[in-house]
């Protein structure tokens, strides 16, 4: 028992652990007390570069502590987990881990240069606020369900003027919350529009899960496209109307974008194509168009008034991205249809690194007066 107790109060009164720490030369160590483990590596897709590969070996010292130091990183954020001995688990020592829908992530942060910081960083210029706002819904049986809504800074003080609204989708292992938590969206947002680069907008970033209950020997693809249809329920009969009563928004069709990456760009681009009375911008990122080679699903084949409604179709995905062949069909089907477009094959994976850029080139490009 004497033994038991000591070495409790030596863990209690050991010194805390800090990981990640990045240092000033970039360089960034990550830390993990597992005396016990075999075997540890740290592993994040958007550092395999600096990391050397898909993982980096960690060392152990006398005490039981591994670390490695990695680097120089470039300035960013980046998604981490550990490997110890075989299971994958975030950083227990870092502050910035969070839950997603298939367990937790966590990310560390590379800052810019003093005096030059990243299009996501925080900066001391005017700032918005960000507001969880729940609603039931008829669509998925009257379950609560959440929007995260970003109002621009201002907003609270303007009270007669209306905002353009741009409908901001995550992808499928993430929620409404993680286009703040990862993405930074408010904070490109506060960036662009203190530099005069974006107009000031309300950002709405929905839940893109509804469930839907399975249908006796339904196949897998089928209850896809019901969940689909269900999102773009909930978004047009609940999440539209909610933002526009409870909010200043403005209601006119060439004051309303969508956009969304992964999962979310499929739905973004689909509910945009499917319904340019109600959207006039409309985007995707690594957008899901699995089977979309002759056209979205309920669409109107008639590329003369989607050309006329539209103000804006961007769509761009990584060259590394595993969804880039999905993209370049949608693309050839576009043009064959002689809807106008822009595509974008850029550099870069699967990542939010990407798709932080993407959306600091795509809202600018927003609620510009027609020429």
């Amino acid at each position: 028992m004497t033994l038991l107790i000591a070495a409790l109060l030596a863990v209690q009164n050991a010194p805390p652990i800090v990981s990640p720490e990045a240092h000033e030369d970039r360089r960034v160590t990550f830390r993990l007390r597992a005396p016990k483990a075999q075997e540890v590596k740290v592993a994040g897709p958007e550092l395999r570069g600096p990391l050397g590969g898909p993982s980096k070996a960690m060392e152990k010292d006398e005490k039981g502590l591994w670390s490695v130091t990695v680097g120089p990183v470039e300035p960013g954020i980046y998604d981490y987990a550990f490997e110890v001995d075989g299971l994958r688990i975030t950083d227990p020592s870092s502050p910035h881990v969070f839950g997603n829908r298939r367990g937790s992530r966590g990310f560390l942060e590379v800052p810019g240069p003093k005096g030059s910081p990243r299009h996501d960083e925080w900066r001391d210029v005017p700032h918005g606020t960000v507001t969880a706002h729940w609603y039931a819904s008829a669509v998925a049986g009257g379950a609560r369900r959440r929007v995260h809504v970003y109002a621009p800074p201002g907003y609270a003080k303007e009270k007669d003027r209306k905002y353009p609204v741009l409908y901001l989708l995550h992808g499928s292992g993430d929620d409404d919350s993680h286009w703040t938590l990862l993405g930074r969206a408010h904070v490109i947002a506060d960036n662009l529009i203190a530099d005069g680069k974006a107009a000031p907008m309300l950002i709405v970033m929905t839940d893109g899960h509804v469930s839907v209950p399975p249908k006796e020997g339904e196949e897998a693809e089928a209850r896809r496209a019901r969940a689909a249809g269900a999102f773009e329920r909930d978004l047009l009969d609940h999440v539209v109307p909610l933002v526009e009563s409870e909010y200043r928004a403005n209601a006119a069709r060439d004051a309303r974008a969508i956009v969304g990456l992964s999962m979310g760009g499929g739905q973004s681009l689909g509910a945009g194509l499917r319904n340019v009375d109600r959207f006039a911008w409309v985007g995707g990122f690594s957008a899901s168009t699995r089977g979309w080679e002759k056209g979205v699903p309920g669409m109107t084949a008639d590329a003369a008034k989607v050309n006329a409604d539209l103000r804006l179709l961007w769509i761009a995905i990584g060259k590394e991205d595993f969804l880039l062949e999905q993209n370049r069909t949608f693309d050839a089907w576009l043009k064959e249809a002689g809807i106008k477009h822009t595509y974008r094959e850029t550099e870069g994976l699967h990542a939010w690194g990407v798709w932080r850029r993407y959306l600091a080139e795509f809202l600018p490009l927003l609620f510009k007066p027609k020429d």
